[in-house]
């Protein structure tokens, strides 16, 4: 990143480089090669009929998987600019991290990952790994996208230690108790700030939540008595509008204060020293625990809401009677969807499932299973 100096603890450039070595791109950065690789991508295309909380036919101004991950960017990319940080990789990796989520959000993932409870299990960080590493066919001299190995590392944010022995060089820091690039730790928290507050934006513009609720959380509260104070005569609408921008504000700029007082007292002078050091990205006391009080707000009002609850409902079967029938009779696969051998089956199947969209589950379930439908 010529254009600016990068603090000494950022990453510069990636030493850990490419499974399948590459030469440097001309005119821009490795990082930004990662980046465009990803956009370009089948998976970050797919995000778009993916959904967050409201499954894609329920209205066409909720946020999906691709709107989310481009809000997560534009926050990561902030925040890196202020830390010093290089925005490129926190760039790449936010645009990455859900390249691997299933159809219907969390409640697909966990059916999934029910369903796969004997054969491995199923998480979506892994999964958008295996995505950029495997599942992704567009290069001739490699299978998947060929990324950083900082890039890579950003995307698995969970992983088990039983996982992470068998997924080597990424999987090294959850062995040693390392922490990963200060990059990473951004993009992980501006995944965070994006999904909590836009839920709140899109949980109010469905009608499953109102103000009057949301008047009972504190960082909401102090927020929209601001806006009120200030614009008594502004439209609902954009009362909450208001409201979610200066929250967003807020928690981003908690977390640059923290983040930076938790660099000076650590003295990191190198990405080695952030690895080593304790996670240094963060909030504030305070503020973590109102950002707490508001998850747990949106946990039991939102995702748990009965209408929410019917659709995951909903989901869940979809999800699993998919699973079942391509397990029970593999024929019913689309010839190009992997290898059918029997201790490759359960990953296959998996593999195609957590690649739908919300309509194409939808679609696939009907042709399958109605009549009518070929």
């Amino acid at each position: 990143m010529a254009e600016r100096q990068l603090a000494p603890y950022a990453v510069s450039e990636s030493l850990g480089g490419r499974r399948t070595p590459e030469s440097s791109p001309p005119g821009r950065s490795e990082f930004q090669r990662d980046r465009d690789r990803i956009i370009h991508s089948s998976a970050f295309r797919r995000l778009e009929y993916k959904t967050q909380v409201f499954v894609n036919h329920e209205g066409d101004l909720f946020r999906t998987r691709l709107t989310h991950s481009i809000e997560v960017a534009q926050i990561g990319r902030s925040i890196a600019r202020q830390l010093g940080l290089n925005e490129d990789l926190v760039e790449a990796i936010s645009l990455a991290h859900d390249l691997g989520h299933t159809p219907f959000g969390h409640a697909g993932q966990d059916e999934l990952n029910d369903c796969m409870a004997e054969y491995g299990g199923f998480e979506h960080n892994l999964q958008s790994l295996r995505v950029v590493d495997v599942l992704e066919e567009r290069y001739a001299a490699f299978d998947g996208l060929n990324l950083c190995f900082e890039t890579r590392e950003g995307i698995l944010k969970h992983c088990s230690r039983e996982n992470a022995e068998r997924m080597g060089d990424v999987g090294q820091r959850f062995l040693t108790g390392q922490r990963p690039s200060l990059e990473a730790q951004v993009a992980n928290l501006a995944d965070e700030i994006a999904y909590n507050n836009h839920d709140v934006d899109d949980g109010l513009r469905s009608g499953l939540l109102s103000l009057e609720q949301l008047a009972e959380v504190e960082l909401f509260a102090t927020h929209l008595e601001q806006v009120r104070q200030s614009w008594p005569q502004l439209a609902e609408r954009r009362v909450v509008h208001e409201t979610v921008r200066r929250m967003i504000n807020t928690l981003v700029t908690d977390m640059i204060a923290q983040t930076l007082a938790n660099i000076a007292q650590s003295a990191p002078s190198s990405v080695e020293d952030v690895r080593s050091a304790p996670a240094l990205a963060g909030f504030s006391p305070q503020m973590r625990e109102s950002n707490h009080e508001l998850k747990s707000f949106l946990r039991t009002e939102l995702y748990r809401h009965y209408r929410v609850m019917r659709m995951s409902a909903k989901a869940r079967r979809v999800i699993r009677e998919l699973f079942q029938a391509f397990m029970e009779d593999p024929r019913l696969l689309p010839p190009q969807s992997g290898n059918r051998q029997a201790e490759h089956l359960p990953r296959t199947v998996a593999d195609y499932i957590a690649g739908m969209t919300d309509r194409y589950a939808i679609r696939e379930h009907r042709r399958i299973f109605a009549i009518e439908e070929i």
